[in-house]
């Protein structure tokens, strides 16, 4: 969130004396000075409610009364965070909350990998859900002005939810457009607009979504509860009110001068009633830790346990899940395995000797099985040119007996994928969408090819028939893993 910043202007008064005859001419000066003071007290207030968005004139100001127009819906919204794999596990948790609380779920785009970051919810030090929802809002505008927006729903196959009436979900474009009054040609750049600079409605409009200005009637209902405060939990009798078992422990507690208290809540009872438009979430994401969960305990709720099988694994989209099929058999042409190696980010570019230890194995007990040579499909963050020095250098010299295969993200299956995904517009071909913004769909489609590498990488993976290594903590590792699992390259 960028910060506010008000320019002193620096004035500098010369000290006259005061002849001591002249005590009635301080009079006029004094007059002088409450005038002064009254017009930069009201000129001070004025500034602050237009930056604050809370201006009864201000065009922010003015979208609560364009929620009434969709008084027969109610949404939820929430801020995705980190990597696409997080994104995703937060994608499913909104599904369920939104399930469970009857609303129709706002569908985010995919963020640029890390560019908007939670913190650490063991260590109790992550963002605010009010700078968290900001820092999303202006990422988001970002990616449509440089047309990289790329909905969660255009990769991620929604089908089956949405005709199983699961959940009711609207493109976050579509929810904007009505919510903010925004028009049409500033959410959908041309391709001549090169420089995007948000105006005031756009940005107000961000800082009331966030929660800057509070609750907003029957419009905004803004949670500030997150995981260093709030589990929520649904339909587990008794727990309502009750502790978590993880804490903070009191050397933390002295370290970082905390004092939060984690309370489990459930979800309905806390929430159910509220009669805002849109509920707004900051993070959904969640994971077991030290016997209980960081922010979201309801995946054992029986009564949405159809629903929580359904959203266990949602496959890619069927253009993703065509091309790694394609590779596999127009290029690979071989049964192969899979190797996922994450070398450079975070803890894992500290890991290099276990990662390939692993790899280095499961090779030698294939060439020990089977016929050679012995294809390998790689998906790395570790650049070719760097390969030297390293197994995967070893490797690559090794071709008498190793087949190695990458894909690059200007290889000719990836653009024709991100065409294909482009025209097929999956994210606004669900949910709700008025009659009068039904032009968005032709208009919204990116112009550059995006970036979805990793996705059709992954699709590749859950195709190797001869097994498959990833990397020990990895998000995609577990992704392709599940993949794996449900068979999904069998069609």
């Amino acid at each position: 969130m960028e910060s506010v910043s008000f320019n002193k202007i620096n004035s500098r008064w010369k000290k006259r004396p005061v002849p001591r005859s002249s005590f009635p001419s301080l009079l006029p000066l004094s007059l002088v000075f409450l005038l002064f003071s009254l017009l930069f007290f009201v000129s001070y207030k004025h500034i602050s409610s237009s930056l604050l968005g809370i201006s009864k004139d201000s065009p922010a100001a003015q979208s609560p009364h364009r929620c009434k127009t969709l008084t027969s819906e109610k949404f939820i919204w929430y801020a995705p965070h980190s990597g696409f794999s997080n994104q995703l596990s937060e994608f499913k948790n909104a599904i369920l909350m939104a399930a469970i609380l009857n609303r129709t779920l706002v569908v985010p785009p995919i963020l640029d990998h890390h560019a908007v970051a939670l913190g650490s919810c063991p260590k109790f030090r992550v963002l605010d859900s009010k700078e968290l929802r900001l820092s999303v809002w202006n990422h988001v505008f970002e990616l449509i002005h440089s047309r990289r927006y790329v909905s969660l729903a255009d990769i991620i196959d929604l089908s089956k939810l949405i005709s199983a009436s699961d959940v009711r979900v609207i493109d976050f474009r579509v929810f904007v457009s009505i919510w903010c009054g925004v028009n049409m040609d500033l959410v959908c750049p041309k391709e001549s607009e090169k420089q995007f600079s948000m105006d005031d409605s756009l940005r107000q409009c961000g800082l009331l979504l966030s929660g800057y200005s509070g609750g907003l009637n029957d419009c905004l209902y803004a949670l500030d509860e997150d995981c260093r405060t709030t589990v929520w939990t649904y339909g587990k009798d008794g727990e309502d009110g009750t502790l978590d078992s993880f804490q903070p422990d009191e050397q933390l507690k002295k370290k970082k001068k905390i004092s939060y208290v984690r309370t489990r809540r459930d979800v309905l009872k806390t929430l159910g009633p509220v009669s805002a438009t849109v509920l707004a979430f900051g993070s959904l994401f969640t994971a077991p830790y030290k016997g209980s969960e960081l922010y979201m305990d309801i995946r054992e709720a029986p009564s949405i346990q159809s629903l929580i099988e359904k959203v266990r694994f949602l496959p890619f989209v069927p253009e993703i899940m065509s091309a790694g099929r394609e590779f596999a058999s127009k290029t690979i042409k071989s049964p192969f395995m899979c190797a996922q190696l994450r070398l450079l980010d975070g803890q894992f570019k500290n890991h290099w000797k276990a990662t390939f230890l692993g790899l280095q194995q499961k090779i030698e007990a294939l060439q020990h099985e089977g016929s050679l040579p012995l294809h390998i499909f790689v998906m790395t963050d570790l650049p070719e040119g760097n390969w030297t020095e390293t197994y995967l250098g070893d490797l690559a010299k090794d071709s008498d007996v190793l087949k190695l295969h990458v894909l690059h993200e200007n290889d000719e299956i990836v653009t024709q994928t991100a065409k294909k995904l482009a025209a097929a517009g999956n994210g606004m071909n669900f949910g709700f969408l008025p009659e009068s913004l039904d032009g968005l769909t032709k208009s919204c489609h990116p112009s550059l090819t995006s970036d979805i590498l990793l996705y059709i990488e992954e699709s590749i993976c859950s195709c190797a028939s001869l097994g498959f290594v990833g990397t020990s903590g990895s998000t995609i590792a577990e992704s392709i893993e599940l993949m794996r699992k449900y068979a999904v390259c069998s069609g």
